[in-house]
């Protein structure tokens, strides 16, 4: 169910769901951490890699990076409390999409198999049983496909930021705002074939990933491979956001959602591969846009959190939100502030209900080795 699309009709706290479900990373608060493991790499330095470690599989994956296996400290103390305790994680080999899943993409995925996003279909009453007291009070011309964009227009007499629910005020539904119409029925794609596609729920997301012959990568490969191979830093380049006044991410520059000085040039998306890679020669991994993670969110998954391969909980809470379902999204947007979220640390943690997309969202997928792969290779008997 899109519960971004309920919008147009929702009360006042029927909206704090929706602003809860999408944006309000600045407003949400987890379970205090727990003790932290002790760690023994210094900040800045390569994370360990063992020397048995195979190198890449020939040849690659068109578009894709290889991730080599190896362990890494997860998390951050200098974050939200989701983001701790900072816990070793030892990860096996993976390929990523070097960048974000782009229109040009996505737009190919919906010509091969005639898909038809979330946002794209018309809402129904029944699918808003017990979400409001009485489906048959939906105005008909509400049940309008559409989705959540930012509103620049939005009334700065009466805005106030005195309460969690405050960043509903920046935002709205706009009928007809798809992947297709980013911004409403009167936008295009058509010059923005190689920027993220964005209006993408997480079930959106996968059924392109599952004809991609892909998958979405978990939280864990995520972190890891934004890192690039650098221990303990904020950011995929290091632990400056702006080293020599130079910006190597698109996010929001200013006080949000007052002002955007638009200092990197960018007030929506820009191109995926606008901005360098990081070590690992992967573009985007900050900023630009969220993008959907495989694994359900919980505050207090790092407390108990397998040290191989971690998949995820099995189960999702939000204490925000008990009882609604989330999932994981990382790497921020071009909406995040040093005043907002600071999404655009390799560490933060955001989640989303499903099924529904904005027009700040978007994925890129990974895709796993056979099992037993680096075994065999390790021992040349493949």
């Amino acid at each position: 169910m899109n519960l971004t699309r309920y919008a147009p009709w929702i009360t006042l706290v029927g909206c704090a769901l929706l602003v809860a479900l999408t944006l309000s990373y600045g407003a949400r608060r987890g379970p205090g951490p727990g003790p932290a493991d002790p760690l023994d790499t210094a900040p800045g330095q390569p994370a360990p890699v063992s020397a048995a470690s195979p190198g890449p599989p020939e040849p690659g994956p068109e578009g894709m990076v290889w991730i080599p296996p190896g362990e890494f400290e997860m998390g951050a103390d200098d974050g939200f409390p989701d983001e701790q305790p900072i816990h070793r994680v030892i990860l096996s080999g993976f390929w990523l999409d070097e960048a974000e899943v782009t229109n040009r993409q996505f737009q190919e995925f919906v010509a091969a198999t005639g898909y038809q996003t979330i946002a794209e279909r018309t809402p129904r009453r029944e699918d808003f049983v017990g979400q409001v007291p009485d489906v048959n009070e939906i105005p008909e011309e509400n049940l309008v496909a559409g989705s959540i964009c930012y509103n620049p227009n939005f009334d700065r007499q009466s805005f106030r930021k005195d309460g969690p629910l405050w960043p509903y005020q920046v935002w709205q539904y706009v009928k007809g705002a798809s992947w297709r119409t980013p911004g409403g029925p009167d936008t295009s794609i058509e010059d923005r074939l190689d920027h993220p596609v964005v209006h993408v729920s997480y079930e959106d997301a996968e059924a392109y990933a599952k004809w991609a012959n892909k998958r979405l990568p978990t939280e864990a490969e995520w972190e890891y491979a934004a890192r690039g191979g650098l221990a303990r830093q904020s950011y995929p380049w290091g632990g400056e956001l702006c080293p020599s006044g130079e910006w190597r991410s698109n996010i929001w520059q200013g006080n949000f959602p007052d002002e955007n000085t638009n200092a990197d040039g960018f007030l929506t998306t820009c191109a995926v591969k606008h901005y360098l890679p990081n070590g690992y020669g992967l573009f985007g991994m900050s900023g630009n846009v969220w993008e959907w993670c495989a694994d359900f969110y919980r505050p207090d998954y790092y407390t108990r959190s397998p040290r191989r391969d971690p998949p995820g909980p099995l189960d999702s809470v939000d204490p925000n939100e008990p009882g609604v379902i989330k999932r994981v999204q990382r790497g921020g947007s071009f909406m995040c502030s040093d005043n907002y979220c600071t999404g655009y640390r390799v560490s933060a943690r955001m989640k989303g209900e499903p099924s529904s997309g904005t027009f700040h969202c978007g994925f890129r997928c990974a895709r796993s080795m056979p099992a037993g792969w680096e075994d065999a290779k390790a021992t040349g008997s493949r």
